[in-house]
C-alpha cells in the first residue's frame, strides 16, 4: 500500500472523514474534522504503522491532505 493509501485509510478508520474529502489532496486537515489533539494522535497512528519519525514535522489543520502525505513520503524515504 503507498504511503497516500495509508494515510487515507487511517483519515477514514481513525477518524471518520468523508472517503471523497480525503481522496482529494486540496483538502485542508480541518475540513475533514482534524484540530490539534487529532492531528497529534494521527502522527502517532503514522508513526506506529510506517516506521517514520514525525516529531519535528510542522503539521497544522490547516494543511492539506496532499501537504501530509508529501511529509509523510519524505520522511519514510529518509
Amino acid at each position: 500500500m503507498s504511503v497516500a493509501e495509508e494515510v487515507s485509510s487511517l483519515l477514514v478508520q481513525k477518524f471518520g472523514a468523508d472517503p471523497v474529502a480525503v481522496g482529494r489532496p486540496d483538502s485542508p486537515l480541518r475540513q475533514l474534522g482534524l484540530d490539534s489533539l487529532a492531528l497529534e494522535e494521527l502522527r502517532l497512528h503514522i508513526e506506529s504503522r510506517l516506521d517514520v519519525d514525525l516529531d519535528d514535522a510542522e503539521l497544522t489543520s490547516r494543511d492539506t491532505v496532499g501537504r501530509l502525505v508529501e511529509v509523510v513520503q519524505v520522511r519514510a524515504a529518509a
